[in-house]
C-alpha cells in the first residue's frame, strides 16, 4: 500500500516511545493513549484526530497496548486490511485469551489438556489446580486451589505444574528467553530478579511455530519447565510488555521505526 497522505497512527504507545519514534518520522502523526473512533470507507482508514474533532485518513496504525474495549477497533483495523504493526487480523486471533489458546495448543509441541468452568458453575478438584478467567494477558485473574471451588466468571482449569516459569519473546526474528519471577506461585516479567536466561532451542521453535501459523509479528509465550524436564505451554501474549527491558524497548522501537518509514 502506497503512503498516499503521509500521516499514520500511533495507539496506545507512551509519551517516552511516541517522542522517540516522532523524531524518526518526518510525516503527519495521530496520536492516541485511548481507543480511537474509526471508519473505514472504500477501503481507506480515518481516524479521530488526536483532539477528537473531526476525522483524517491514515496510511499506517501501530497498536500497543491492552484496552477492554479494543476488539471492535482491532477488527476494524482487520476490515480496513491496510498497514498495521502488528497484523490486525493476527491480534484479533489472539486478543480473546480462550480461543487464542485453544489454537495455541493446537499448535504446541508442549501442549497439556484444560478444563472449562461456566460463570457459576462449581468444580470439584482432588489435585493442585488453577483456575484462569479474563482477558487481561497480566498475570491476574488466576485462582489456586484443591476441592470444591465455583467460578465467579468464565475459566479454564489447568493442573499446577511445578517448575520453572519462563517466557519466549519474539519481535521480528529478534527472541530472547525471560525466567518470569514472583514471590508465591505467580510468576510475571515484572519483578525486578526476572531476568534473561539461556534460550531453550526447543521451546523458541515451538514458539517460532505459533507466531508463523498465526501470522505474529511479536508474540510473547510463557511456559513451565517442570523438574523433571517436561515443557508445558501455558499462554500466548499477542502483545508482551516491550518496557520492562530496555534491549527489548530498543528492538520494538527500532523495528517499527523501520517499518514506518
Amino acid at each position: 500500500m502506497k503512503h498516499l497522505y503521509n500521516r499514520i497512527a500511533l495507539v496506545g504507545i507512551e509519551q517516552e516511545e511516541y517522542d522517540i519514534i516522532k523524531a524518526q518520522y518526518s510525516g503527519h502523526i495521530i496520536w492516541h493513549q485511548s481507543i480511537p473512533k474509526i471508519v473505514v470507507k472504500d477501503e481507506i482508514l480515518y481516524m479521530e484526530k488526536s483532539n477528537g474533532i473531526g476525522m483524517l485518513p491514515v496510511d499506517k496504525v501501530v497498536y500497543y497496548g491492552i484496552y477492554d474495549n479494543d476488539f471492535d477497533f482491532i477488527a476494524g483495523l482487520a476490515i480496513w486490511g491496510g498497514d498495521c504493526y502488528p497484523k490486525a487480523s493476527a491480534m484479533l486471533d489472539c486478543r480473546f485469551k480462550i480461543p487464542c489458546l485453544v489454537k495455541a495448543l493446537s499448535l504446541s509441541r508442549f501442549s497439556a489438556p484444560r478444563g472449562f468452568v461456566s460463570a457459576g458453575a462449581s468444580v470439584n478438584t482432588t489435585g493442585d489446580t488453577v483456575a484462569k478467567w479474563g482477558n487481561w494477558h497480566c498475570g491476574e485473574n488466576k485462582h489456586r486451589f484443591t476441592g470444591e471451588w465455583e467460578s465467579e466468571f468464565t475459566a479454564t482449569i489447568e493442573p499446577f505444574y511445578e517448575g520453572e516459569a519462563v517466557r519466549i519473546m519474539m519481535i521480528g526474528d529478534t527472541y530472547w528467553q525471560i525466567k518470569l519471577e514472583g514471590d508465591d506461585w505467580l510468576k510475571s516479567i515484572h519483578p525486578d530478579d526476572a531476568t534473561f536466561m539461556t534460550v531453550d532451542q526447543d521451546l523458541l521453535e515451538d514458539t517460532i511455530h505459533i507466531r508463523n501459523t498465526l501470522q505474529m509479528d511479536m508474540i510473547g509465550n510463557d511456559y513451565i519447565v517442570a523438574k523433571d524436564g517436561t515443557k508445558y505451554l501455558l499462554e500466548v501474549n499477542h502483545i508482551p510488555n516491550i518496557t520492562r527491558f530496555e534491549e527489548v524497548r530498543q528492538v520494538y522501537l527500532s523495528t517499527v521505526i523501520e517499518w514506518i518509514n
